[in-house]
């Protein structure tokens, strides 16, 4: 919001809808006025129901106007049951708790250093620990993982003396599952939401979504059905919550779906595996410009690489070479390699993995541009 040694922090959610954005323009102007005073501005919504879904903040009497230009927060609650609802949304002192946050970044620091001193060392480290790679700060992700895992609610907001709520006066949805979605996305003649290749015949109220694949449906009602690169969801409508229960069973069976999509995102661009079978697997690997992928070696598997677009720079055992489109190269096990685009268009490339063991952590990394020397990624 504003540049310099000491900028202002707009910090949102990237799933929720707001409905009037001059409402939200009226509410970020006073905030404003608050995060120049040191205050930490967090934005309330005027609860329409008694909502059991959401958190409440509940503002002090008498500490300013909670209908307008804001309020100093007395306390943050966990999410109600109907009857404590009930009596949040009589009072009127009661705002659900929408995640959206504004403060000067040396407040904010300021203040996770006094009230979470773990976290802001953690913090610290990993960005000391950084390397600038193009117009990206790519922290150290040892020192990051060791930061706690809490929110800016538990971390600051609820022992700061600084927190202030400014109330949002227009429509607001958190999209935090597939039917909110649903009830936010403009439907057809039967109440379908239908995204991407779908055929829907004699359907009603149901949600589909596809990122590839056509989904065809016929003579059902009230169902959400997403199908992406990872996996397909079929549920209904009302229990759409119950994924974390869903979740929690590849967690005890020692999957991986819930840790990782199948396109993996790295400093240097991504890889997307995209077929697998007995002693192979196939991904298909893009390089940003410039950027290169750690000198390493495996021991168990061997690697072909058939360049799609673009032109590699293949490092095998210390001698380079060029691959251009339609050319090939091949990594022989325990071979000493890197792949790097020295292009200034995206490399993209077919990878086919053969041997006895594919896994992630067949790797030995001797040199990585990003600090990732004691990593299994590539």
């Amino acid at each position: 919001m504003s540049q310099g040694a000491d900028p202002l922090l707009l910090v949102q959610p990237a799933d929720h809808l707001i409905g009037d954005q001059e409402a939200f323009q009226v509410a970020l102007d006073a905030a404003l006025l608050l995060a120049n005073t040191d205050k930490i501005v967090t934005f309330g919504v005027p609860p329409a129901v008694a909502d059991t879904g959401f958190g409440y903040i509940k503002v002090a009497a008498g500490s300013g106007d909670s209908s307008s230009d804001g309020a100093r927060i007395e306390r943050f609650v966990e999410k109600p049951d109907l009857a404590t609802a009930n009596k949040y949304l009589s009072t009127g002192d009661y705002f659900w708790n929408s995640g959206m946050f504004l403060f000067k970044a040396s407040v904010y620091l300021r203040e996770l250093q006094k009230h979470n001193p773990a976290m802001f060392s953690s913090c610290e480290s990993a960005y000391r620990a950084s390397v600038l790679q193009a117009d990206a700060i790519c922290l150290s992700e040892s020192a990051f993982e060791l930061c706690p895992n809490d929110s800016i609610d538990y971390a600051i907001m609820e022992k700061t003396n600084r927190a202030w709520l400014v109330p949002l006066n227009t429509s607001w949805k958190d999209l935090g599952n597939w039917s909110a979605m649903w009830e936010s996305a403009e439907k057809d003649s039967e109440g379908n939401v239908q995204w991407g290749d779908v055929l829907a015949d004699d359907c009603e109220n149901s949600f589909f979504q596809s990122d590839g694949r056509l989904i065809a449906a016929i003579g059902v009602k009230d169902l959400i059905v997403v199908d992406t690169k990872d996996a397909i969801l079929v549920a209904d409508k009302s229990r759409v919550q119950e994924v974390k229960s869903l979740v929690a069973r590849l967690e005890q069976q020692g999957r991986t779906e819930h840790l990782a999509h199948r396109e993996v995102m790295r400093p240097w661009g991504s890889y997307d595996s995209i077929g697998q079978g007995h002693r192979f697997q196939v991904k298909l690997i893009k390089v940003n410009p410039g950027e290169s992928l750690s000198l390493q070696m495996h021991h168990y598997r061997a690697e072909h690489w058939i360049v799609v677009s673009g032109t590699a720079l293949v490092e095998r055992d210390g001698e380079e070479e060029l691959v251009s489109e339609n050319e090939s190269v091949y990594i022989q096990i325990g071979q000493r390699h890197r792949l790097t685009n020295p292009g200034s268009l995206p490399l993209q490339l077919i990878e086919v993995q053969s041997g006895c063991y594919l896994g992630e952590d067949d790797i030995v990394r001797y040199s990585d541009n990003y600090n990732r020397v004691d990593q299994v990624t590539a």
